[in-house]
């Protein structure tokens, strides 16, 4: 750290007196260079940027820490700070400050740049010729600078605030009038032993088994229906292939609204059961009998709508494997079990190891399936704090933050999602053949 601040000491003294000046305010040490247009459209920015941050950017800072420290009275009409605003305007104000430092920085190796080039006897690059080299030889950095400030702005602001809300006590009791802090309250709540501590242990729980067994599941069958429709002896396999595929093109919150007419109370299989002589089962309700019943029924109704996207996948994978293979180990004697187990199925894992994760992360975060069929459910019979035995973390964190306001704890629950899924996706793929053998596989 020390010899980096020495060496821009270094550089600062030994830099001519445009390049300072252009450390102190930018575009002027453009402007020193006879470059007219570029120092003005630096100096501009620079303008703005300061302008904003006189005006309102370092008492949105200021309030980013405190959250506010005034409380709006309605009763008496004294106005009052918004803990939610601050926070937002705050994280908007340190995006501008650092863009504002890297604006700067940039300005500052353009002047350097030119009084390099001026000192070999180049003249100054104009505005022109800095565009056509930002189109040409920079055009990367060009065209991947808009993309990059889109996804800041629209994709790591709100993921960051997300982040930033679990760490504040915004929601329940403190919601807008009354000021919030910052606070690893959210936390204690969800580690704790007490009820909320308790439900997300439960859900947790169950929105892993969900997970791996959806995911296992759909796999299996969807690699099961394509080697049985890929057997040259099974007639009409393409008739045979177009059931699934109308499944799959269904609009899946119209199948989920369709089986939970089925499962209902009123419905179809509960009245043929009882025209059976059996009694009505509660497949959907909030009965304790009910939750593996529900359980059961999303897995069931997951595979309807996932598997046929797996089986057609598989079956583009099983017709680019060598025939050879095949032949060869069939002259050796393997049985058609061994062929799978040895050729057929690593092949397959290998292909489709990324969209398995990919498959996982999704049912890990499948909102709709109990949503649908199971929406409103809350479990009254067990230690379950807004929640129902069938809901994932998704779901839990739906009704905690737009139901019910606890912003703070939604938030924390949504890192910790993030978290799960993150590692063990790039667990399960560094440790694949996807990863490890790529070369044995091409």
């Amino acid at each position: 750290m020390g010899r980096k601040l020495r060496s821009c000491g270094a550089f600062v003294r030994q830099s001519p007196w445009q390049v300072r000046l252009s450390m102190g305010v930018m575009g002027l040490g453009q402007l020193c260079y006879g470059q007219i247009a570029k120092g003005l459209c630096y100096l501009s920015v620079f303008g703005v940027l300061l302008g904003y941050f006189v005006t309102r950017g370092f008492r949105d800072l200021i309030g980013f820490f405190t959250l506010g420290t005034r409380e709006e009275n309605l009763w008496l009409g004294i106005p009052g700070d918004n803990s939610l605003t601050m926070l937002i305007l705050g994280l908007f104000a340190i995006f501008l400050l650092i863009l504002w430092i890297v604006l700067h920085v940039t300005n500052v190796k353009d002047a350097a740049f030119t009084a390099r080039e001026k000192a070999e006897g180049i003249p100054p690059r104009k505005l022109r010729r800095t565009l056509m080299t930002a189109a040409d030889d920079k055009f990367h950095i060009t065209a991947l600078s808009v993309p990059i400030v889109g996804v800041a702005i629209f994709s790591v602001l709100p993921i960051v605030f997300m982040i930033l809300i679990a760490f504040t006590n915004l929601g329940g009791d403190v919601v807008y009038p009354k000021l919030a802090d910052w606070s690893f309250s959210a936390w204690g709540k969800i580690l704790s032993l007490g009820k909320i501590g308790s439900t997300f242990g439960k859900i947790l729980v169950w929105n892993i088994l969900w997970a791996v067994l959806s995911t296992a599941l759909n796999f299996v069958l969807g690699l099961g229906m394509a080697l049985l429709l890929n057997k040259r002896n099974v007639r009409g396999s393409k008739f045979w292939r177009a059931f699934p595929i109308l499944a799959y093109a269904i609009p899946g919150f119209i199948t989920m609204i369709g089986f939970k007419f089925m499962f209902s109370q009123s419905g179809p299989i509960n009245y043929y059961l009882e025209q059976a002589g059996h009694m009505r089962i509660f497949f959907l309700t909030n009965d304790a009998s009910a939750k593996w019943w529900a359980r059961g029924i999303g897995l069931f109704v997951n595979a309807w709508i996932t598997t046929p996207s797996i089986m057609l996948m598989t079956t583009g994978i099983l017709s680019n494997i060598n025939t050879d293979l095949y032949e060869a180990a069939s002259l050796d004697g393997a049985s058609a079990f061994m062929q799978f187990r040895k050729i057929t199925l690593p092949f397959v894992i290998f292909s489709t190891t990324p969209v398995l994760i990919s498959q996982f992360v999704g049912n890990f975060n499948n909102f709709g399936i109990f949503f649908f069929l199971r929406g409103g459910v809350i479990s009254n019979y067990a230690d379950y704090f807004l929640a129902s035995d069938t809901d994932l973390l998704i779901n839990w964190l739906y009704k905690l933050s737009v139901d019910n306001n606890y912003y703070s704890i939604g938030a924390a629950i949504s890192l910790i999602i993030f978290l799960i899924t993150a590692a063990l996706s790039l667990s399960v793929y560094v440790r694949s053949a996807a990863f490890r053998q790529e070369d044995t596989y091409q």
